[in-house]
């Protein structure tokens, strides 16, 4: 089974790293994003990937071209360029890159892959800034079990600040970061029929807005819910703090 990861929004918010390099390849503990979200796959069994590549997507590309490589003890025959490779580490993955225009927007992406995915009935998606400990083996089970065209992975993160229940100005209850009220987000990790094709329309379709609400209406959308770990990387104290769970030996997502 493939699985889908788009790779080609601007991440403006992390714009100290994204001036230069795509979001996806920004590193934590000096690996990418990307390599994280890959490996969680991996653990899964699933280990074929099709990046949708838009902005800087030329770093994405120059990455596993050259992983291989990076990844192996060299003998370069300097006459003949012929290259001699020894004690590979690579992983046993096959990668697609995938141009899917600069200003495309999510849906879109996934739209300009449909000759790529043309022989899959299903498939995985997810966002390249995102890590979770999410049970992928499990997820699929679900999305089996139930039939419908489409499941996405229900999170409940942890709330930036802490909460404070206060009556006649006494605090009655303090919570450090409690979890979002009793909602639920949208933390990715689709799996997708391929009936999910119908309800794209063109580049500027936005998948998060009329089709999963078409989806919705039409009863075909389903939630997992996962009360595990789950992080996206938007902001410099995001990548901070999910730079010190792994310096720590503490990264949920890392199994």
């Amino acid at each position: 089974m493939k699985t889908v990861i788009l790779c080609g929004g601007l991440g403006t918010r992390l714009s100290e790293e994204t001036q230069i390099k795509p979001k996806p390849m920004v590193e934590i503990g000096g690996k990418p994003i990307l390599w994280h979200i890959m490996k969680t796959y991996e653990k899964h069994g699933f280990s074929e990937f099709v990046l949708a590549l838009g902005y800087k997507g030329e770093f994405i590309k120059d990455y596993f071209l050259n992983y291989h490589a990076r990844q192996s003890d060299l003998t370069v025959s300097l006459k003949s360029g012929a290259v001699d490779y020894s004690n590979p580490t690579a992983e046993d993955w096959k990668v697609s890159l995938i141009n899917t225009g600069a200003n495309t927007l999510t849906g879109g992406r996934l739209l300009r892959l449909k000759d790529y995915l043309s022989s899959e009935k299903t498939f995985m998606l997810t966002y390249g800034d995102g890590v979770s400990d999410v049970d992928l083996t499990s997820l699929l089970k679900f999305h089996k079990s139930h039939g419908r065209l489409a499941t996405v992975t229900s999170v409940r993160p942890p709330a930036r600040f802490g909460g404070m229940l206060v009556e006649n100005e006494q605090v009655k209850e303090f919570k450090e970061k409690p979890q979002v009220g009793e909602g639920w987000i949208n933390g990715g990790f689709f799996i997708f029929e391929s009936g999910i094709f119908d309800y794209l329309d063109d580049d500027l379709t936005v998948l998060e807005q009329l089709p999963l609400e078409r989806l919705v209406r039409d009863e075909q959308l389903m939630a997992y819910e996962h009360f595990g770990y789950w992080q996206c990387m938007d902001t410099v104290r995001d990548r901070d703090n999910l730079q010190n769970l792994w310096d720590t030996g503490k990264a949920p997502w890392k199994g």
